[in-house]
């Protein structure tokens, strides 16, 4: 299961704001940005309508796995979660997050990886 189209994050313009402007929420491996919408910032002006809702990117650097199957596989695993996540409706709308992936990742099984995903949404304030 991934994350549907809408809900992805995609632009460069949406991840300078991400940059900018948004709050930091980090774990031994992972960290979280996370801001309020700009819906100005998306390129097609039929994605304005949606772009209030929740939409979520998520980012893994070459120093996470020189491979890009592993690291793929990795966002795949991610999307996913959160994917089944949000039909419990345990998600708040109206913001867009950033999930990158440290190197420390590298060591670190994917269920942990995905706790600390959960851990870093529930201290911003994005799950209940």
């Amino acid at each position: 299961m991934v994350l549907p189209k809408d809900m992805r994050l995609k632009g460069h313009r949406c991840f300078d704001h991400l940059y900018r402007h948004g709050y930091r929420y980090h774990e031994s491996s992972v960290l979280l940005r996370v801001v309020k919408p700009d819906p100005s910032l998306l390129k097609s002006k039929t994605h304005q309508v949606s772009s209030l809702e929740f939409k979520c990117a998520v980012a893994i650097s070459n120093k996470v796995s020189k491979k890009a199957v592993i690291r793929n596989k990795i966002r795949r695993l991610i999307h996913g979660h959160l994917a089944k996540k949000f039909p419990e409706g345990r998600i708040f709308a109206q913001n867009w997050a950033l999930i990158t992936l440290k190197p420390e990742a590298a060591s670190k099984d994917t269920s942990q990886i995905l706790k600390e995903c959960d851990r870093l949404f529930k201290k911003a304030g994005l799950f209940q």
